[in-house]
């Protein structure tokens, strides 16, 4: 079960930067939740970056990768394909 220290952190330093995630080409969402590795959810606490398709680093401009980690809270890039309102 996360820590609700790291939760509260986690939805600060989301609040903060999720404009600039947000203006991102790549990014669909952003959110709170656990590190999936793997396929399978970690109990790790990150800032999750929602992303149509992830692309292998070595395909990305430097511009268009997104940090690891924003004020020490690790960020976590998810596939989550096409967002669309219903």
């Amino acid at each position: 079960m996360p820590d609700k220290g790291q939760l509260a952190r986690a939805l600060e330093v989301k609040n903060q930067y999720e404009g600039k995630l947000m203006a991102h080409p790549d990014v669909v969402g952003v959110g709170v939740g656990l590190r999936q590795r793997g396929g399978e959810y970690t109990d790790e606490v990150c800032i999750v970056v929602m992303v149509k398709q992830k692309h292998p680093l070595s395909a990305l401009d430097a511009e268009r990768v997104l940090p690891t980690s924003l004020d020490g809270v690790p960020v976590d890039v998810q596939a989550v394909g096409e967002i669309r309102e219903l």
